[in-house]
């Protein structure tokens, strides 16, 4: 065992002085294997962390949630709008009869949303989000408040015009959100008091609740400023207790759904039950294929790098034949020469590997400072790198290696 490890550090300090001996072909070899690991790693980098930000904006929709609408969400080419907008859009009587119906332990919320402004003094922001809700909401989407407090009872009671703004909002129209507390603004033909900033949630490649853009404010309230509930996407809300899974919630509120329309056993459903749990495995399907697209555009890559390693392997072992027909002729055995040049050839692989690395490391900071876009380049993503380098040295330099190790010692110490 000591044998061998003094063998393989003697054959390691060799690989680096003929590394160091010969510059301008280590780096041709090396900058092959860089822009393999390079387009492997930062594409397995980059659809990672897109694929997470997307699913952390799938769940911010709520865990084991429905929503219960006109619309199905899953939408596609051939989408049939025309099929469901005849259908009726839910209502609040349904939450009602829906827990009477189940009976097991769930949160409902009848939830609808619109966009209009708000206005303070001389001030005007546009495009703002409504979410009129009741008063479970915090229950199936928590809400971090930052200042003040959130609605309570009595507010959702009696359609108090109390609201809760968005972060971004309040920075907009008061300078800091802080001051936002207690503040009277002006929303469509309604006064209303802010009693809470909603914390921060930064930007989301799902659109979801946009809290930092929004106003949450209850239901009743809502609703004295409407023409009609229809028009402002209505929808109810469901989660269900932790020990029930989503296929058998969704079964419940079917069968509820059924009953609470009428509908007979050979009508279709005139409703959507819409799982967040469906989006998200719809996201990770998606994301699955684009991953097998960076590992194809990156492995052809290697590939490429690895015939630029063996052929320059090649070349080293004719130049070294003399020295390798010598070491056989003093007693080196077969398995040594092939540890040296398998050695060289693999710590070609590792050495451009790990400037591929940096690169991408240092471009993923780029990509989250410049452009406020969150990449991750995992402990599994470096592990995978560095397994696929020693693999790629193995493989380009097992040939050449070989060749080496059949040598004739007498043959190799005549040659030129």
């Amino acid at each position: 065992m000591r044998r061998t490890a003094e063998i393989l550090l003697t054959t390691f300090k060799l690989a680096l002085q003929e590394l160091g001996k010969n510059k301008l072909r280590t780096f041709l070899s090396l900058f092959g294997v860089t822009i393999g690991i390079f387009c492997i790693i930062g594409v397995l980098a980059t659809v990672s962390s897109l694929e997470k930000n997307i699913q952390d904006g799938v769940k911010s929709l709520g865990n084991n949630t429905i929503y219960i609408d006109k619309w199905d969400y899953q939408g596609g080419a051939e989408y049939p709008w025309w099929k469901y907008v005849n259908r009726p859009s839910p209502k609040l009587i349904e939450t009602k009869l829906l827990r009477e119906k189940i009976g097991a332990d769930i949160n409902i919320v009848f939830n609808f949303s619109t966009q209009s402004f708000i206005q303070y003094e001389n001030d005007k922001l546009d495009g703002i989000n409504y979410h009129g809700v009741t008063e479970e909401f915090d229950k199936i989407q928590p809400i971090e408040i930052q200042y003040g407090r959130y609605l309570n009872q009595m507010e959702f009671d009696y359609g108090t015009a109390s609201i809760l703004i968005g972060y971004d909002n309040a920075e907009k129209l008061f300078g800091t959100a802080e001051k936002a507390l207690g503040k009277e603004v002006s929303l469509r033909n309604k006064k209303a008091v802010i009693v809470g900033v909603i914390k921060k949630q930064g930007k989301s490649f799902i659109e979801g609740w946009q809290f930092d853009q929004s106003i949450v404010l209850s239901y009743r309230f809502m609703k004295q400023m409407l023409f009609n509930e229809r028009w402002n996407n209505p929808k109810i809300i469901v989660k269900g207790p932790d020990n029930m899974s989503i296929d058998a919630l969704k079964d419940e509120l079917k069968g509820a759904m059924r009953s609470i329309h009428r509908l007979g056993p050979s009508e279709e459903d005139d409703f959507a039950l819409n799982a967040i749990s469906d989006f998200s495995k719809a996201v990770s399907s998606l994301f699955g294929s684009i991953n097998l697209g960076g590992w194809m555009i990156g492995l052809l890559s290697l590939i490429v790098g690895a015939f630029g390693i063996a052929n320059i392997m090649f070349v080293t072992v004719r130049e070294r034949t003399p020295i390798i027909g010598l070491k056989k002729a003093i007693g080196a055995k077969k398995r040594t020469i092939m540890m040296e040049f398998l050695l060289e050839s693999a710590m070609i692989c590792i050495i451009g590997g790990l400037i591929g690395i940096i690169l991408v490391v240092i471009l993923a900071q780029v990509f989250t400072t410049v452009f406020n876009f969150p990449v991750f380049v995992s402990i599994n993503i470096l592990a995978v790198a560095i397994l696929i380098c020693i693999s790629i040295g193995i493989l380009a330099g097992i040939i050449p290696a070989m060749s080496a190790a059949k040598m004739d010692p007498v043959v190799a110490i005549r040659s030129k």
